[in-house]
């Protein structure tokens, strides 16, 4: 394990270069450039709180960041799965012509998606210190371990769907129509406790993005280092 990972360092100057393609070809002769990275999460972040504020009573200076920390972790995780299904095709010319790990056609993806990722989570800093009146230092340096443990799964769900999609090429339509059953069963839009006492509650328990969601949620939103049992 440790050799593969070497190897895979060894290359970082060859994928680098094919994450910086990638990102040039993405805002090639775009007007915005990055903005449309954040666009689709502000947009969404406004408009549900609009809604929120006016059919259930929220209060924004707890909900716009609660929603917009939800909506970024969503938006990577959906943009390293989905593409990832398409990470081997899309290195097809590589693999046959390069002898590099595999693992870095994923990790190619994956660091896309990061971009966007890190971006987003700025402004998350932001409006959450806004509108918390500041995060404590220690729980913000709780971040840190956090997004790292955010990329890492990341690159694995990149590698998940990409190996199986070269099994079975259906893996990437199937994906969007789980990821949108998952996006319900996961309290990105609403609160956690709505389902408490209910039998839906038994979702959260089971749900695989609950802890990510924690570990960005607890130190924006409430000032807390997430426990070791969030981390585990």
């Amino acid at each position: 394990m440790y050799s593969y990972v070497a190897d895979v360092w060894r290359c970082r100057y060859f994928w680098l270069s094919l994450v910086r393609m990638d990102l040039r070809a993405r805002y090639r002769g775009s007007l915005l450039g990055m903005g449309w990275s954040l666009l689709q999460p502000v947009l969404m972040t406004i408009i549900l709180c609009i809604v929120f504020r006016t059919i259930f009573q929220q209060d924004l200076t707890f909900f716009a960041p609660f929603l917009f920390v939800g909506l970024t972790l969503w938006h990577f995780i959906i943009a390293a799965s989905q593409q990832g299904c398409h990470c081997f095709f899309q290195g097809e010319a590589y693999i046959r012509q390069y002898p590099a790990p595999m693992a870095i056609y994923p990790l190619r993806t994956m660091l896309g998606a990061a971009f966007h990722f890190g971006i987003s989570m700025c402004l998350v800093l932001i409006l959450g210190m806004w509108c918390q009146g500041g995060i404590p230092l220690l729980a913000l340096l709780s971040l840190v371990p956090s997004i790292f443990l955010i990329i890492v799964a990341g690159w694995s769900l990149s590698v998940l769907f990409g190996l199986a999609n070269v099994r079975f090429r259906d893996t990437a339509h199937l994906s969007e129509v789980g990821f949108q059953v998952l996006f319900y069963a996961t309290p990105i839009i609403y609160p956690p406790n709505v389902l408490n006492g209910r039998r839906l509650g038994l979702v959260m328990d089971y749900n695989p993005l609950m802890p990510f969601l924690k570990l960005l949620r607890e130190p924006i939103l409430y000032g807390q280092v997430p426990g070791i049992t969030v981390y585990a």
